[in-house]
This record gives C-alpha cells, structure tokens and sequence, in this order.
C-alpha cells in the first residue's frame, strides 16, 4: 500500500489501534497558515461561541471552506493511503482546545460508539494533528492499546458533567488504566488511532494551552447511511482523494454546508463571525 508510513508503522497501527507519528506532518508553511486560521477561529469563537467552551468546536469545516486546504493536503493525504488505501473519504474534524487551568477532561470512550451504525464498516482513522505542544501536564490524548476490537463499550453517566466534554463515559471496571499511554507530541506532528479504540484525556491543570485539530477519514468503500441519527441528514462527507466504491453522495468543499446551518441555527454565527 502506498503512502508515507513505513510497513512496521502500519502494522504497528494494525495490532494496536494507534501510532505516535513525531516528525513533521505538513510543510513548514502549510502548518503556519493552518496555525494562523484556528488562531483566527479562536478569536471569532469569542464572539459566536454563545459562552460555549472552545472545545466544542465541531465540524468547523461545515462553515469554514478555507480548513479543506488541510484537510485535503496531499502531505495529510499521503500518511491517511499507508492505512486506508488510495481511496479516502473525509469523515469529520473537531479543534479539540483546552485552555490553560480549565481544559476539561475528555472520559474514555470510543469515537465509534458515537457514530453507531452510521458508517459500514467502520474503519474511521483520527489524525490528530498537535498545533500546540500536546504532554501529560496539559492534558495530552492516552489511548489504551489493542482495544479496537470492539468499538460499543458500556457507557455510564460521567461524575461532575460540567467538567468532562461528554456526560458518558465507559465502565471504568472495563478499562486497564495501567495500559495507558500517553500521546506526547510537538506542534505539527500527529497520533493516529482508529474509530474503535479506547482513548481520553485528563482536564488541563497546566498554565499552556493544548490544541489539537482531529482530521477524520474513512477508505471510500465504506457505506454512509445518513439516516440513522437526527442529525446525519445535514451531514456531509467529502471525497479527498481517489474514488468512490460504495455508492456514497458527497457535500461540495467550495461551499458551506446549508443543510447543516439550517439545521442548527447557532451555525449561522460562526459563518457571520468569520466574515467579519
């Protein structure tokens, strides 16, 4: 399979459901202006977050068409064909930012258990592409390796909600913390990890702020049913690279998602915010 990892970091992903990737993901200047625009996001969030904390910022692509210049760059692309192969769909993206001292803390989970049935089969790769310096003291991502075998864990409502990013968490006496490891990276260098494993973050105690963008992708010959949650019908996925093999319909990255603002007005202000 082509792409830029080597054979043993595939099969390392493989086995293990992740893999620490600390060289440079994107050029030097592609990563700059990726680093100038969420810095730009962030001051917009200020005015259209609706006192939201920064790390609901889902899907930000949906109404900000300048993010597909990373998220289809061809040096992305390239580390996403070494594990899915040349056909490549973008799934979703997330700026995950914890602020210093009040970060919350993200529960264990399983990024699949949230997608249920909307992708088949589901074989979703995360890069997640550090933009601030990502280490234990200021709430790092830690996966659990080797437990991506299952992907719908039993979940439990989480203890002090206002503090975690999701109000469920897996049964903690179905998890091996001792396993944990942590995913230390540099600005423009990423993790990977797949749909179904296990993984979280602790809360941002540190004084340095922790971002990173979470890039989606998913092989084309995966079938999206956009039907099975309220919210799938405005949904967009969008062909990166290569073609499609299951039939899929794909959104237009030249334009904002109206489907999605129409359907969640609170959207409108984040594209009035940016312009502005």
């Amino acid at each position: 399979m082509a792409g830029r990892l080597t054979q043993t970091e595939v099969e390392f992903f493989k086995r293990e459901g992740y893999l620490r990737y600390n060289k440079p993901v994107m050029k030097p200047e592609n990563f700059a202006a990726l680093h100038a625009h969420f810095e730009q996001k962030l001051r917009a969030w200020a005015v259209e977050g609706a006192g939201k904390s920064p790390e609901a910022m889902d899907v930000p692509h949906f109404t900000d068409t300048a993010l597909y210049r990373w998220l289809f760059d061809p040096q992305v692309l390239d580390l996403v064909e070494s594990l899915i192969g040349p056909d490549i769909i973008l799934w979703s993206s997330h700026f995950l930012c914890k602020p210093p001292g009040v970060g919350k803390r993200v529960p264990w989970h399983e990024d699949s258990a949230y997608w249920g049935t909307a992708l088949d089969p589901m074989e979703v790769v995360t890069v997640w592409l550090a933009v601030d310096p990502s280490s234990p003291a200021n709430g790092c991502m830690r996966v659990i390796p080797g437990t991506h075998h299952d992907g719908y864990s039993e979940y439990v409502p989480v203890a002090d909600p206002d503090k975690q990013v999701f109000s469920t968490e897996i049964r903690q006496d179905k998890i091996d913390e001792s396993k944990a490891v942590d995913m230390t990276l540099e600005p423009n260098q990423c993790s990977f990890h797949h749909a179904k494993l296990i993984h979280g973050s602790n809360a941002n105690t540190s004084a340095f702020r922790r971002c990173g963008y979470t890039m989606r992708y998913v092989p084309a010959t995966s079938r999206f049913n956009h039907t099975v949650q309220a919210h799938f019908p405005a949904f967009r996925v969008y062909l990166a690279r290569g073609q499609d093999r299951a039939g899929n319909h794909y959104g237009d990255p030249t334009k904002i998602n109206e489907a999605w603002v129409n359907a969640n007005p609170a959207e409108r202000l984040k594209v009035k915010a940016l312009a502005g």
